[in-house]
């Protein structure tokens, strides 16, 4: 007889990233995974490849060096930030550590994934606040606060929808929780928001007790393989994940490939300013081609697709793999109609408009249209 997991865990469907390899291809187009086209800074590939003789030596477990530059950077306390495997592993860390059985997680409908797997494979319940035009909307997030909510969850900018919340939008989300609930402001992308209206929620973290603001180097800084994230908030929190994360929880590589990023700021505003000009290039390429492209403020760009068979999202994504292009479908995400395109180099881009005209003359054609 199989031993049979905990209550819950074989209701959660697992996460699913962005495909990686197309059949019949020797190189795939990758737009499917938010990835910085121009790579890691090269100081940090450097900072990684001095290692290999290295590789017998445990890491730094409590990620001082790479934690003070942090705080340096940033303009925060060092004592009060934790470095994890990706901020995914923060993330699943905070459920763990405070929702369970009986707990409620809260977050906006078509928010980041992992937020609802996290509470799930902890016993808690998530729960879905409507958005307002792809957008979080405060108000219907407090609407669903209840006695039995532990955390919030907000990622701002918004995986998958590009959308964000400004300061005022976030402090009057933060002043209408109540204290027992923690609010987790998740800002994987915020080195590409140039708006200045946009509040990452390092702000709110030294004003309240119950924020905590996680940030990745998987997006901006090119190193998704090495899995890096951080997280600053309260002591008190701090002090709870450092309890239940494990002892050497980011590797040795990653600790010195993010410290040499950290210190590149030259690669991190080319990857902003390639970023925002293809971005807004993709974008009106699609307008031209009848297609709506949300507006957003991260790497990527949410595109809805006509609803009939022939110009549908489904046959959009069949056309652009068998092309060799891959971005991602939105099913999961409750928007069938669909798919997020990662902003690529140049030659990515312009390749995928081309894909993407083709593929909408066609569709005309087939529908008389």
């Amino acid at each position: 007889m199989p031993v049979i997991p905990r209550p819950g865990i074989l209701e959660v469907s697992p996460y699913v990233g962005g495909e990686s390899a197309a059949t019949g291809r020797n190189r795939a187009i990758r737009l499917a995974s938010n990835e910085n086209p121009l790579g890691p800074s090269p100081q940090a590939s450097a900072a990684y490849a001095a290692l290999r003789d290295e590789l017998h030596r445990y890491p730094d477990g409590a990620a001082r060096a790479l934690r003070a530059a942090i705080a340096e950077a940033h303009g925060l306390d060092a004592a009060r930030i934790v470095c994890g495997a990706g901020s995914d592993e923060l993330i699943s860390l905070l459920v763990r550590a405070y929702a369970g059985p009986g707990d409620e997680v809260l977050h906006s409908a078509h928010g980041f994934l992992m937020y609802a797997i996290a509470a799930k494979t902890a016993g808690a319940t998530p729960v879905a606040a409507p958005e307002k035009d792809l957008t979080a909307d405060v108000g219907a997030l407090l609407a669903r606060v209840s006695a039995r909510t532990r955390l919030v969850f907000l990622a701002n900018p918004n995986n998958p929808t590009g959308s964000y919340l400004d300061g005022t939008a976030l402090r009057r989300l933060r002043l209408g929780l109540p204290d027992q609930a923690l609010l987790v402001i998740d800002a994987a992308y915020a080195e590409y928001v140039t708006e200045e209206d946009y509040e990452s929620g390092a702000a709110l973290v030294d004003e309240f007790d119950n924020v905590v603001m996680t940030r990745t180097f998987s997006k901006i800084y090119g190193l998704a393989a090495l899995r890096l994230g951080w997280a600053t908030g309260p002591a008190a929190v701090i002090d709870v994940l450092n309890r239940v994360r494990g002892p050497f929880n980011v590797s040795q590589a990653a600790l010195a490939a993010g410290l040499a990023a950290l210190g590149d700021g030259v690669h991190v505003d080319r990857s902003r300013r390639h970023n925002s000009r293809w971005r807004a290039w993709f974008a009106a390429q699609m307008a031209d081609i009848g297609l709506q492209a949300y507006p957003s403020v991260g790497n990527f760009l949410l595109v809805r697709f006509p609803t009939d068979a022939t110009r549908a999202a489904p046959a959009a994504l069949r056309a652009l793999k068998e092309n060799g292009i891959l971005v991602r479908d939105m099913v999961a995400y409750g928007l069938p109609e669909c798919l997020r395109i990662t902003i690529g180099d140049e030659g990515d881009m312009r390749d995928a408009a081309a894909a993407l005209t083709l593929f909408m003359a066609a569709g005309a054609t087939r529908t008389g249209a």
